[in-house]
């Protein structure tokens, strides 16, 4: 199988590596790509929101599949133009990403299909959005209705700092607080079925004990030791196929993987957020864990053929990663710094490196390119022995300036429930 990865982040890179480790794969390509993703496949410079650039690409390969990283390439409809040419896609039309890319909308969906999730207002005033902060009050939770690359939602119980982010969003989602401990599930589609994959966690706040501004994840970790063994069978049943069939029932077939963030509430589960793809970084982990071959998974979405009872099978133990940002990340990113200490790093028992914002510099130099610029990945047959092996391989990089936080999983490899 002839595969093509779109896109240039920690996520495509781990993509990519799950790709490369499966048999049936005799060629796999990215665009863009990054040095990281160079090491096991051929990359290509050309902008993945280009749809006529993208499937003449994937046709001069002879692609038999084309995974789809980023919302912004799904937005742009890549993933429509690719099937109208015949090409195998994984990732959905614009139409059905609009999950994402419209915060409302996804209420729309979530409305219609039963689905449990935080009450809400749409705002397309001040006025509007003012009179929403004061019916659901603090905490206030504010989500710019469009994409915004992980970093469109501020909660916060500073109702100036709400109402400046309202006033600086064309049109905005305002919405209840939601209590309890966040999970990621992904699921695979074929426009009719799914199937899920092993819950995540990922840390959203850009500094320990889940201080700071948001962002777009500073790390994750899978399996969740403290979630009911019953959680996936129920989220799948309440969340997932209802999304999937109030699609189809507006002739809007989802194919590709629906990303359920969900909030563990007093009141039981409920959807704080769609996306419309893998999400990074919880991808690094879950697919660190996947024993079952990814390609042929992935084409059986992107050609209708998913089987709804099957089930992936997992090697044991546990994954963890650690982000290591760019000094400035997440609001004034520095980039040009070089990196160093990489092989190092990849010395540690059980830890690798996923390149996430990197590029070539001067005299073979690897330089930061982006404000997520490595994702640290750390294994084991526990969560503790994962933790180790990621924060021993990130502290033999140097980047002038970065910062990672120091307590990814650490709740969850002492036995205690996240907050």
């Amino acid at each position: 199988m002839r595969v093509l990865v779109l896109g240039s982040g920690g996520r495509e890179h781990a993509l990519a590596r799950a790709l490369h480790r499966d048999p049936v794969v005799t060629a796999l390509h990215c665009a863009p790509g990054n040095p990281g993703t160079a090491e096991i496949a051929d990359n290509h410079q050309l902008d993945p929101c280009d749809p006529t650039a993208v499937t003449e690409l994937a046709e001069r390969l002879g692609a038999d599949l084309v995974v789809i990283g980023p919302e912004a390439v799904l937005v742009a409809g890549v993933g429509d133009a690719l099937r109208r040419a015949g090409v195998p896609c994984f990732g959905p039309d614009r139409a059905a990403a609009r999950i994402e890319a419209s915060k409302a909308f996804a209420k729309e969906i979530m409305a219609a299909a039963g689905v449990p999730t935080a009450a809400a207002r749409v705002c397309d005033t001040a006025a509007q959005a003012e009179e929403a902060l004061d019916a659901f009050g603090p905490p206030y939770v504010v989500k710019d209705d469009g994409l915004a690359a992980g970093k469109g939602v501020v909660v916060t119980g500073d109702r100036a700092v709400a109402s400046r982010h309202a006033a600086s969003c064309e049109r905005v989602v305002i919405e209840e607080f939601l209590d309890g401990p966040e999970v990621s599930l992904f699921a695979l589609c074929d426009g009719q079925s799914a199937v899920p994959l092993l819950p995540a966690q990922d840390f959203k706040r850009a500094y320990d004990g889940d201080e700071g501004p948001n962002t777009g994840g500073m790390g994750a970790y899978t399996p969740l030791p403290w979630i009911s063994p019953d959680l996936v069978d129920e989220v799948m049943a309440t969340v997932v196929q209802p999304a999937v069939d109030e699609l189809r029932r507006r002739e809007i077939p989802y194919v590709g993987t629906l990303y359920a963030g969900l909030a563990l509430t007093s009141k039981g589960v409920r959807v704080v957020e769609f996306n419309a793809r893998f999400g990074d970084p919880e991808t690094q982990v879950v697919l660190d864990r996947l024993a079952t071959p990814l390609a042929t998974l992935l084409q059986a979405c992107a050609i209708g053929g998913l089987d709804p009872e099957f089930r992936p099978e997992w090697h044991p133990g546990s994954a963890v990663t650690v982000v290591v940002a760019a000094e400035g990340y997440p609001a004034a990113p520095v980039k040009g710094d070089e990196i160093t200490g990489l092989d190092e790093a990849a010395q540690v028992e059980g830890a690798y490196i996923l390149h996430a914002g990197t590029k070539p510099g001067a005299e073979g130099r690897l330089v930061a390119a982006g404000g997520r610029v490595l994702n640290v990945v750390g294994t084991g047959p526990d969560l503790a022995t994962a933790r180790r092996a990621a924060y021993e391989a990130a502290s033999r990089i140097s980047l002038r300036g970065s910062h990672h936080r120091t307590d990814i999983a650490e709740k969850a490899a002492t036995a205690v429930r996240p907050g």
